[in-house]
């Protein structure tokens, strides 16, 4: 009779233990189904979104590029801006910094914003302002995704998901580079903590976004690769050299922008005299300089440095006129300019260093891109995507230096760092301004 009885349950207990593995594989797959689902429809809006914004961000710069003189129009852009934010009753715009606290799901984000930020961007750049496209993306793709979930009633930390996967899908219709964009968005929000519950929707919508940017027209970046480099001791202490140097310049661009921001705000206290006066500013250093390709992202600059072509003072020359543009408060991005800047500073001192200036080039972009948004792993990642994989080992020397030695800055100032970057010790601390 015992006998029995504990055959009895001991199979009373397998099958209990059967019944939670089958609840437990049933909820994962659930989840995933329910995610495919939410991450496809998300990738299809963001990719035609993205698409869109695409050709009109190309056709601004261009248009300005054939027609300097529009850079005279650049006050009456920047008060057009400040009217249609204020028109739809957004009075302190926070930019990018709002669409990181949503992928924190620490707060929503208004569909208007992803119209408005579409518009702002292409005025911006059609009458010459020095600012990129891919933050106006993740504002785009944030704002629609957020706006998405709200409707289909999803929970808080759904729409934190989802929000993830708008970020993803946008900037990868415009960047072309899946994985990098699918992993930024997980750990840009909360750097040192990678919510990788957003890894399998933020990687599909991408993908999906990417091909339907690419079917309608939108081609990647195709940059130069450098050759494989030698393993040589003496080579790694040079890289070393350059990402530590790239890592400061961050600092310095980072803090250029946020120093910036508060000057225009302090001494023009009305947003349209601000962008005004702002606008005026980046007119008299564009005839200083005597050239407009630091006007715009200036992608077409990023492709000589990449093939080992800079002017000795072109990251000095971009980083002022960013900061001067994006401060008073004309609208774009500021990752475009970062990659600019690291990829003219990277090949203007490849001859200092005695290194192949492509291959300087590609580490000066990497390492500024990691010191300036604080995501080693996308960095390391989009040197793959973007330049190939027969010198990781030396990005991965560059990303892991840089975003040591950037410290707590950034270019979010909504940006939050969970574990210092010195002991594994988790901590709350936001990006310094």
């Amino acid at each position: 009779m015992r006998k029995l009885d504990r055959h009895n349950n001991t199979l009373e207990h397998m099958l209990l233990r059967l019944d939670i593995k089958v609840r437990h594989e049933f909820r994962h797959f659930s989840f995933f189904l329910k995610w495919l689902t939410l991450a496809i429809i998300t990738g299809v809006i963001c990719g035609f979104s993205g698409a869109a914004f695409h050709h009109a961000a190309n056709f601004t710069e261009e248009f300005f590029m054939g027609h300097s003189f529009l850079i005279a129009l650049l006050p009456l852009s920047g008060i057009t801006i400040v009217a249609c934010y204020r028109l739809l009753h957004i009075y302190n715009d926070e930019g990018t910094n709002s669409i990181l606290r949503a992928a924190r799901a620490e707060a929503d984000s208004a569909l208007r914003v992803a119209p408005l930020i579409f518009i702002s961007t292409c005025l911006t750049q059609i009458c010459g302002g020095s600012a990129g496209r891919e933050g106006a993306a993740l504002q785009i793709g944030g704002s629609i995704s957020s706006f998405m979930g709200r409707k289909l009633r999803l929970s808080k930390n759904e729409i934190q998901l989802l929000v993830m996967c708008g970020m993803s899908a946008t900037f990868c219709a415009l960047f072309g580079a899946p994985l990098s964009a699918a992993l930024f968005s997980i750990e840009v929000a909360g750097v040192g903590m990678v919510f990788f519950a957003g890894l399998v929707p933020s990687v599909i919508a991408s993908i999906i976004a990417m091909m339907i940017a690419q079917w309608l027209g939108v081609q990647g970046f195709d940059f130069v690769h450098a050759a494989a480099q030698s393993y040589e001791p003496l080579l790694f202490a040079k890289v070393l050299l350059l990402a530590a140097a790239c890592a400061y310049l961050s600092i310095i661009y980072c803090s250029s922008i946020h120093h910036a921001m508060r000057f225009y705000s302090t001494v023009f206290k009305n947003p349209y005299i601000r962008i005004f006066a702002g606008a005026v500013i980046v007119i008299l250093l564009s005839f200083l300089f005597r050239s407009y390709e630091y006007n715009g992202a200036g992608i077409a600059v990023i492709y000589k440095a990449l093939s080992g072509e800079a002017s000795p003072f072109a990251f000095i020359l971009k980083l002022i006129l960013t900061a001067a543009t994006i401060g008073c408060g004309f609208k774009g991005g500021e990752i475009i300019p970062t990659l600019f800047i690291g990829s003219t500073f990277g090949c203007s001192l490849a001859p200092l260093l005695g290194i192949n200036p492509v291959f300087a080039a590609e580490i000066g972009l990497i390492a500024m891109f990691c010191g300036a948004v604080n995501c080693p792993l996308t960095s390391i990642l989009l040197s793959v995507e973007l330049f190939g994989s027969d010198n990781f080992i030396f990005f991965g020397l560059a990303g892991a230096v840089s975003y040591t030695l950037s410290g707590y800055y950034s270019l979010y100032s909504g940006q939050k760092f969970m574990n210092s970057k010195l002991i594994p010790v988790p901590f709350e601390k936001s990006a310094n301004k």
